[in-house]
């Protein structure tokens, strides 16, 4: 009720300033200075009166204004983590073994384990057909040696060490696993950091993993550079992949599809995870 008459009481009172400024006569420039000021004076009261008429939303919109800054500043923690992360995690998944079908099949049987654990009908021997397959021919050259590059799909002969071989990268096997659970939750995060692993285990979600057969980084003599359909690549025998299952203070669990070990010390299964490129990923 009091806004109204606030404002016209504001608007009479700068009129009435104008005008004593602009007449000449004494007597009435002091009139209009008189009910200038008159009306500056119930403005003021009448800002009050509104003030207090209004005293719940103005403070309310205040509170709001003034938290703004605050609320941005406590938004990040709540995009990075919205859970807390545990002191050790242990997941169970289905263990299955490559051999003796697949001695090279170790990244398509640890795919089954992480489509099973997700309810999917995946048999190993149906993965093993369906992966994509990298057409290139093993061949040496001028001391070179010529093969498919992993990235790109299946280098070899999955079912026989009698024939030249070696194994598939994330990219196939992420493309593979999309036939299965879809396209939006296959969760490829290669290349981000160890956290990230540690990050989907607290969310119950079992991680596929590009290691070595030994779960320590390996010594340079362990590999060897091909020559592939996209220039040179560098590739280990030794290549290997499991399914992260857990891990606590001192170790990394999974399973491993040779079934030698289930565990291994966290810092040199790390060291192997990122010397052979951060690959990983997981089904949402």
């Amino acid at each position: 009720m009091y806004i109204s008459l606030f404002f016209i009481s504001c608007v009479a009172a700068i009129g009435f300033m104008v005008a004593g400024t602009r007449t000449i006569r004494k007597w009435l420039k002091n009139s209009f200075y008189i009910y200038g000021t008159l009306f500056a004076l119930t403005t003021f009261g009448l800002g009050a009166l509104t003030y207090q008429e209004h005293k719940p939303a103005i403070d309310a919109a205040f509170r709001e204004l003034t938290a703004k800054p605050e609320m941005i500043v406590e938004a990040k923690p709540v995009l990075t983590s919205q859970f807390t992360i545990k002191d050790s995690v242990r997941l169970t998944a289905p263990l299955i073994r490559q051999l003796p079908e697949l001695p090279r099949g170790c990244e398509i049987t640890s795919l089954a384990m992480l489509l099973q654990y997700n309810g999917m009908d995946a048999d190993k021997m149906t993965l093993a057909k369906q992966i994509r397959k990298n057409p290139a021919r093993y061949a040496e050259k001028a001391g070179s040696i010529h093969f498919g590059n992993p990235h790109n799909g299946f280098v070899g002969d999955m079912s026989s060490f009698d024939n030249p071989g070696l194994g598939v990268y994330h990219e196939p096997i992420a493309e593979l696993a999309e036939k299965y659970a879809g396209k939006r939750r296959v969760h490829d995060f290669t290349g981000k950091e160890f956290t990230e692993v540690i990050r989907q285990l607290n969310k119950k979600r079992p991680v596929w993993v590009i290691i070595n057969a030994t779960y320590k980084k390996l010594p340079a003599k362990e590999f060897m550079t091909w020559q592939t359909e996209d220039g040179p690549v560098q590739v280990t025998k030794r290549e290997h992949s499991v399914l992260i299952t857990g891990y606590d203070e001192k170790y990394v669990y999974f399973n491993d599809p040779l079934d030698r070990e289930s565990k291994a010390p966290m810092e040199h299964f790390k060291d192997a995870w990122e010397q052979m490129g951060k690959q990983a990923l997981t089904i949402f």
